[in-house]
């Protein structure tokens, strides 16, 4: 079993690298996919499973360092939760690589940055049922639910509310993430992020391929090259956001990754020529104020 929530003075100096990392890796995935998938143009399909093979590959190297099972985690009702954890994956990243393909960035970034609050509210939720695993310390819930309303309110246009089947879909699939990375929290314990990390990715790929049955061979090597990217990519982020979880908790840890939208809007500006929105700035100055309440 992992350790308890660390103290305030180890939080204060896990906030140095932890929204960095996890931040520049979510914002950095996002494009990287973007770019695949639309300027690439390759196919929905192809790309999920193009992507979790990716994804398997980059941790194969490091397994053998940071393999760790506990006993607990081949109950049956455990191995069901990673089931669910698997399924809920599934839904999200066909949700979201479908409306990817079809609609800016920029135009979708509403929808993607509701996510950080479903994890929030979920995880409220999920705290009164699963005792310990869970912040309820309202010190920390307060600001992070501030910030998360304002990074979706300052996100939205007057065009958003007349609602897409894009926009629709990478709402569900914001949503599914969120639901599968809370559920992911009652198992945990008993792995290393990476080895959760690893069996979740590949039972996707594997459910995914057995489904798909796509031909590797239309992808060029150029793109072959920036889906390994962007998986090793996914690994750090999703090795940051599992250790996060496992040592500050979801919520502090969500709150922190909450720098990510505004990263994404930068490098979509410098890297896809999409243009900014001066609302990041002010969701920018809540989530720093949050965290700088929060840690201190």
């Amino acid at each position: 079993m992992s350790s308890p929530f660390v103290s305030i003075g180890e939080k204060r100096r896990m906030t140095y690298y932890f929204p960095v990392l996890g931040a520049l890796a979510l914002a950095a995935g996002t494009i990287l996919e973007r770019l695949v998938l639309k300027k690439r143009k390759v196919d929905i399909k192809l790309y999920q499973v193009a992507s979790f093979l990716a994804i398997v590959v980059s941790m194969l190297p490091l397994i053998y360092f940071f393999w760790r099972i506990d006993a607990p985690a081949l109950e049956i009702k455990n191995i069901i939760v990673l089931l669910a954890v698997v399924l809920f994956s599934i839904f999200a990243n066909l949700l979201v690589f479908y409306s990817m393909k079809w609609e800016k960035v920029t135009n979708l970034e509403p929808a993607r940055v509701l996510e950080p609050l479903f994890v929030i509210i979920l995880a409220i939720v999920f705290s009164f049922f699963a005792e310990g695993l869970y912040e309820r310390n309202i010190r920390i819930i307060v600001p992070a639910l501030i910030a998360g309303l304002v990074l979706v309110l300052t996100h939205f246009k007057k065009d958003h509310l007349e609602f897409n089947k894009y926009f629709i879909a990478a709402i569900a699939g914001s949503f599914f993430f969120a639901l599968e990375l809370v559920v992911s929290r009652l198992i945990l314990d008993y792995y290393s992020p990476l080895s959760f990390y690893f069996l979740r990715s590949s039972s996707i790929f594997l459910i995914s391929w057995a489904i798909f049955r796509p031909k590797f061979g239309n992808l060029s090597t150029k793109v072959k090259w920036e889906i390994f990217l962007t998986g090793v990519v996914w690994v750090v982020y999703r090795v940051v956001v599992y250790y996060g979880y496992l040592n500050i908790g979801v919520v502090f840890t969500t709150l922190l990754l909450m720098l990510a939208p505004v990263l994404i809007y930068v490098f979509a500006h410098f890297f896809l020529k999409e243009k900014m929105s001066w609302k990041n700035f002010v969701a920018s100055i809540v989530i720093v104020g949050s965290v700088g309440y929060v840690i201190f």
